[in-house]
């Protein structure tokens, strides 16, 4: 990657740390969150005939997994455009 300057650099990696982070928060939440300690308050809830908390600890935390995934790639190639380092 070839940035105009140091600065534009920095912003570049301030932007993609904030977004890693924040996903990792996303995904912790729901893997961690929802599958265990929330777990037993979720399911008193169904969902398709599963308890919520099970449901969280078997499928949700991977979906959220792979949509994120899509959102990081979405938002990276916006940001690779915004300063420019993207590939052709």
């Amino acid at each position: 990657m070839a940035f105009k300057s140091e600065e534009l650099a920095k912003a570049y990696w301030r932007e993609n740390i904030s977004l890693v982070l924040k996903l990792l928060v996303v995904w912790f939440v729901v893997s961690y969150g929802f599958g265990i300690i929330l777990a037993d308050v979720l399911n008193q809830i169904t969902f398709f005939g599963f308890k919520l908390g099970f449901w969280f600890a078997q499928q949700g935390s991977i979906l959220t997994f792979v949509v994120l995934i899509f959102v990081y790639v979405n938002r990276m190639a916006a940001l690779d455009n915004k300063y420019e380092v993207h590939e052709e």
